[in-house]
């Protein structure tokens, strides 16, 4: 690697000064991915600076995505100059198909090459390579060395991870269950299902949903599919509308996201929460709260959990490790709401819940729920959160600043979580700036796409930036601004 150009850095902007030469070597290939840093003490002292402004470098960098810096090993680019700046393939760009080819023919070299580079903006994934290999592969090691035994696995899941989440819950999220309460299932669609299959047996007929519109539609589909029918609920700026609500036929399940409306962003307030929880144990309705990515707060305080706030025994609190870990693991848990002394029919329906996970065994493998345990018991897990939430603060900030002032652009749903919403004045719609995006090989998901009905949402692009590097976000901003100027 070549040695760090020695320039003398300015005094009233020395940390400014280290990154910023940092970030020029990588854009101008100087740096390349995988190329170490010298350390931090060398550093400065060929640059003449202490040591901390260094480190505060580093420490930017890394929360940017330029670099990657562990604990006792040596920093190491992890942006390259070459993802900002290839084109997409034709074969990735909506509507085109690719030409036909022989399919005893191994894709070449630069056709792979070319294939990597595509921006994947789309919501949905986290920074999944973002955990400390370490922790990452002692977590795998700690479930290779679990003894092996002749048994069926506990549909509920294991006794340790089980306790494990109440302990995160009670740290992160101001409730902490009993571990009787607490049931895993394979993600949230998988809970959704379960819950809806639970209530239609229950009740003997379809269940009725009230749900966010916009919302999560894959949430919604998992309800469809198990035998449920949904109504949406249109929204405001604190979240579902809740004069929408009760004047609506009557349902027997809300499924909300009020910490972090999907995907609007918005998060509905304490009183709102509680008027809801009131109505729900007035009518008898189950309230499921989807908490997909309350650990990721940007902007504002922390805002509690539902279920913490439920005093009534009406909400069923759904998480998972989708959004912080990786979505491949399809782990997710369920905590069924607290019995109440003068509402009985919670009970009921958390027995019907247990009885519905029972039937259909279980659904996570045990290798995976001893590495997550270990995962938690050890803290890596919370370590792993500082430091992404870190990088994802630096993205939010990035977002906003590049956005800020360009005319007819609004950048929302910015005080959490892993995507952004944008939208804009004018006559395109979501789809016409997607498709324009995709064409300069960046790929986003539509507003459009989480509307109930047609025209049910304004016109915009929904950003996901957890999984992108700094480069790659940037090279995605310059294209939504370059396709919204065309439209």
């Amino acid at each position: 690697m070549d040695q760090i150009e020695v320039i003398p850095v300015d005094q009233s902007g020395k940390t400014a000064g280290v990154v910023a030469r940092i970030r020029r070597m990588v854009h101008d290939g100087t740096l390349r991915e995988g190329d170490p840093l010298p350390s931090t003490r060398a550093l400065a002292a060929e640059l003449g600076v202490a040591r901390g402004t260094v480190v505060a470098a580093y420490d930017q960098l890394d929360g940017e995505g330029w670099i990657r810096t562990r604990h006792g090993a040596v920093a190491r680019v992890v942006a390259s100059a070459g993802a900002a700046t290839a084109a997409v393939p034709v074969a990735a760009r909506p509507g085109v198909r690719p030409a036909a080819t022989d399919p005893s023919a191994a894709p070449s070299a630069s056709v792979a090459a070319t294939a990597a580079r595509i921006v994947d903006c789309r919501p949905g994934v986290p920074a999944v390579t973002a955990i400390a290999q370490r922790d990452w592969r002692a977590a795998w090691r700690a479930a290779a060395d679990a003894p092996l035994r002749n048994a069926v696995a506990d549909p509920l899941g294991t006794a340790e991870l089980r306790a494990q989440v109440v302990a995160q819950l009670g740290l992160g999220r101001g409730f902490a269950p009993s571990v009787d309460r607490v049931l895993l299932t394979a993600g949230t669609s998988e809970a959704l299902s379960l819950v809806t299959e639970a209530l239609r047996v229950h009740l003997g007929r379809a269940p009725v949903f009230a749900v966010e519109d916009p919302g999560y539609r894959t949430g919604q589909r998992a309800v469809l599919s198990a035998g449920g029918t949904v109504v949406g609920i249109p929204l405001d700026d604190d979240g579902m509308d809740l004069d929408a609500l009760t004047a609506a036929p009557p349902v027997d399940v809300v499924l909300v996201t009020p910490t972090h409306q999907y995907p609007l962003g918005s998060v509905m307030p304490v009183a709102r929460r509680q008027r809801l929880l009131v109505w729900a144990a007035a009518t008898g309705t189950l309230v499921v709260e989807d908490d997909y990515d309350s650990e990721f707060r940007h902007r504002g305080s922390p805002v509690p959990a539902l279920a913490a706030l439920d005093t009534e025994g009406v909400v069923l609190h759904v998480g998972g490790f989708s959004k912080t870990l990786d979505p491949r693991l399809r782990c997710a848990y369920v905590v069924l709401p607290a019995a109440a002394a003068r509402f009985g029919t919670a009970p009921d329906r958390s027995a019907a819940v247990l009885a519905a996970r029972r039937a259909r065994g279980a659904v996570v493998a045990e290798p995976v729920q001893v590495a997550l345990a270990h995962l938690l018991r050890t803290g890596a897990l919370r370590r792993h959160l500082g430091r992404v939430r870190r990088d994802y603060t630096h993205r939010r900030a990035r977002i906003a600043a590049r956005l800020d002032g360009v005319a007819g652009l609004e950048a929302r749903a910015l005080t959490g979580g892993l995507h952004a919403v944008v939208v804009w004045s004018g006559p395109a719609t979501g789809r016409d700036v997607a498709a324009r995006m995709a064409d300069d090989g960046v790929l986003v998901s539509t507003l459009e796409e989480y509307g109930m009905a047609p025209g049910s949402t304004p016109a915009g692009i929904v950003l996901g930036y957890g999984a992108v590097t700094v480069p790659e976000l940037d090279r995605a901003l310059d294209a939504l601004v370059a396709a919204v100027e065309r439209a």
